[in-house]
């Protein structure tokens, strides 16, 4: 099937932003899986530990929007990180029908033997990028994110406050 040479002088080609997205994406997550492999770390996995390392416990609901996770997804993924003794989950005292997670000791400690490869992906990242134009790409995204109203940077009025983290040392 040849193009249509009429077509395509009269208009350029459409891109589709949501397929470009993913492509980045998985141009972006192919330097991060096989480390992601290497420690048994499902990339859903990862964004609920990465969410929780940053954030400290949170309520389930919160976690589900930062991590771009549906709540049934992140119910059943919760359970398996139970069991696997990577989070702890917990009733809120002031409403029972909200649950806090948290990560456990084992959690972190995964983190930790998994900074040294992330940081070294994030830095491979940048030397293909251009320090200045990754700036440039966070920004942007930032913008988008903001602009058509993505994961809000802070909890919606009724959201229960997740309670403060102490480090353990």
């Amino acid at each position: 099937m040849t193009k249509n040479p009429k077509k395509t002088a009269e208009r350029p080609a459409r891109r589709s932003l949501p397929l470009l997205l993913l492509q980045t994406r998985e141009a972006v997550m192919s330097h991060f899986r096989p480390l992601l492999r290497e420690h048994g770390v499902s990339e859903q996995q990862w964004r609920v530990i990465r969410a929780l390392q940053d954030g400290g416990p949170m309520e389930m609901g919160r976690l589900a929007n930062i991590c771009s996770l549906h709540g049934p997804s992140l119910t059943g993924m919760l359970t398996r990180m139970d069991q696997a003794n990577f989070v702890t989950r917990s009733r809120f005292e002031g409403d029972q029908r909200k649950w806090i997670v948290a990560l456990t000791p084992k959690a972190e400690t995964l983190f930790e033997s998994m900074r040294a490869g992330m940081q070294l992906q994030y830095a491979l990242i940048e030397q293909k990028l251009g320090r200045e134009d990754l700036s440039a790409l966070y920004t942007m995204l930032d913008t988008v994110i903001e602009r058509l109203g993505g994961v809000p940077d802070e909890e919606p009025d009724d959201a229960v406050p997740a309670p403060k983290r102490t480090r353990r040392t």
